[in-house]
């Protein structure tokens, strides 16, 4: 399958912008969408300045007519989606007894309510075209996480289990879905939580990246349904 339409949620920085950079350098169209439009212009800028192509769309996660509008909107200027990777995430830590239920809900709404509502509505383009590959951003906090992110480890448990399901309903119709996990990643997002964490023992968003891009490749076509986790040697 050759990777030509790319859509990519949480495109706006981390390993989001990773991603869409990775794609892109390849020749493939991008499409970036986030809730920050200047951070996604910011993509905009990196991708194209290395000779690739990236279009943006302004997406709040949280509202299922926003992710719908991002999938329609793409297909219809491209007339297909080969690619759409669920990165758009937030991990905020909280005990249980500070865990506030807007928090939880929120929570819930970014990092599985958003992967549902994404995954539902690109099915049909890609069982039409009977190919499309679909990648999840889980955590190694689905298997392990720290003190205070019982509610993303176990939003991120869901995505494991959503992919390997999901995986098994799309076999027979050439689409293909994975998660990839990874370790401590070195972003924003991380530094928020743990801004003392030892930078040696961190990964590069193109690292992930590089995972992500290889899954999507043709060599992979028979390991649909897996959780690949991705971690420094040693951690």
């Amino acid at each position: 399958m050759k990777v030509s339409v790319v859509v990519v949620t949480g495109g706006g920085r981390g390993i989001g912008r990773a991603i869409c950079q990775r794609f892109a350098a390849e020749g493939a169209q991008v499409v970036a969408a986030a809730r920050t439009l200047a951070e996604l212009e910011e993509t905009r800028r990196v991708v194209e300045q290395l000779g690739g192509r990236c279009h943006v769309q302004q997406t709040d996660v949280c509202v299922p007519d926003e992710i719908y509008s991002l999938i329609e909107t793409t297909a219809g200027r491209f007339g297909r989606i080969d690619v759409l990777v669920n990165c758009a995430g937030i991990a905020p830590q909280a005990a249980i007894e500070e865990l506030e239920p807007a928090l939880f809900t929120t929570i819930m709404a970014v990092n599985v309510n958003a992967v549902y509502y994404a995954c539902r509505r690109v099915w049909p383009v890609m069982k039409k075209q009977k190919s499309g590959v679909i990648v999840n951003i889980s955590s190694i906090a689905s298997v392990d996480p720290f003190p205070g992110f019982a509610a993303y480890g176990a939003a991120k448990a869901w995505v494991n289990t959503w992919t390997k399901a999901l995986a098994d309903e799309g076999r027979c119709l050439g689409i293909r879905v994975f998660s990839v996990a990874p370790g401590a990643v070195e972003t924003r997002m991380l530094r928020d939580s743990f801004p003392t964490f030892p930078a040696d023992q961190t990964l590069r968003p193109a690292d992930v990246a590089d995972m992500v891009h290889s899954l999507a490749q043709p060599v992979c076509r028979y390991a649909t349904g897996q959780t690949v986790f991705v971690r420094r040697q040693g951690d």
